[in-house]
């Protein structure tokens, strides 16, 4: 048996190049440690904790309601507003989250990525698995308000299609695999350009009214349906609606759209990223 040291060789590449997945897997103790660093961290001392993920979008739900069904008096496809709202901030939230991470990768881990050498990519990854802990401790609670409100009313239609909620993981796939895309994207440009840190929190807040979490896409003048194409969101938000509470318009063209736009921004976001990778620690 040789006890021989094994030598690991860390050389540059040329070009544009997607994925090393080798070398991602052969890190996969570092992303596991990073998803956990981003969840402990995130409300490290406070006193609520992860119960943050609960409260933040039913606060939200409840001046929704307010403003926009009893004030504005917008409608809800005929589902309770109270349901309506929460379930598309459930979407919302984790795109909303993940874009948030990913798009400050190179900057705030600069001095981290000066001093050891791993895949940049990790780093986003690990924000794109550690949000998906917050969705499900947020879908947890939909259900649970789902069934209060069952229990309350008794007769009503807005119910999950049991048959078909298999394919909720895949909708979340797109939303996981689009905020990646887009979020690398502002992560390359930032290095450089110092706007897009200011530029993409005011993104995030224009970008929710531009999609479906307080009208449902039904309302939507046809004349629109070209603009709404473009924005790969929306289909996801009325896909979670559509499975979770049975009701949603669901449009197979714009569907296709979003789903080729998240390829098109995932796989150019990670290429943009990993060329950018290379050599901007010496501009930040």
């Amino acid at each position: 048996m040789s006890t021989a040291p094994r030598e690991i060789v860390i050389q540059s590449t040329r070009g544009f190049r997607f994925v090393d997945w080798r070398e991602l897997y052969a890190y996969r103790d570092l992303l596991s440690l990073l998803v956990w660093r981003d969840f402990a961290t995130r409300y490290k001392q406070t006193i609520l904790g992860p119960l943050w993920h609960i409260f933040q979008p039913l606060l939200t739900t409840i001046i929704f309601t307010v403003v926009f069904s009893q004030i504005a008096e917008l409608p809800t496809d005929g589902l309770p507003p109270t349901l309506f709202y929460l379930c598309g901030l459930l979407a919302w939230n984790y795109f909303a989250q993940t874009f948030n991470s990913t798009s400050s990768t190179l900057i705030a881990n600069a001095g981290l990525f000066g001093k050891v050498y791993f895949p940049r990519l990790i780093v986003p990854l690990s924000s794109v698995i550690s949000n998906v802990v917050s969705f499900l401790i947020q879908l947890v609670s939909f259900f649970v308000i789902l069934f209060i409100y069952h229990a309350s009313h008794p007769l009503s239609t807005a119910l999950p299609r049991w048959s078909a909620l298999v394919l909720l993981p895949l909708v979340l796939a797109q939303l996981a695999a689009f905020s990646l895309g887009i979020g690398l994207w502002l992560a390359a440009l930032t290095t450089k350009f110092r706007d897009f840190t200011v530029l993409s929190g005011f993104l995030i807040q224009l970008w929710m009214y531009l999609t479906p979490i307080i009208m449902p896409l039904a309302k939507v003048p046809p004349h629109w349906h070209v603009f709404v194409a473009l924005n790969p969101v929306t289909m996801p938000v009325e896909c979670f609606r559509y499975l979770l509470l049975g009701t949603g318009w669901i449009n197979v063209p714009l569907l296709l759209a979003s789903i080729a736009t998240t390829l098109v921004t995932l796989v150019s976001g990670v290429m943009i990223f990993q060329r950018v990778e290379k050599t901007f620690i010496d501009t930040v």
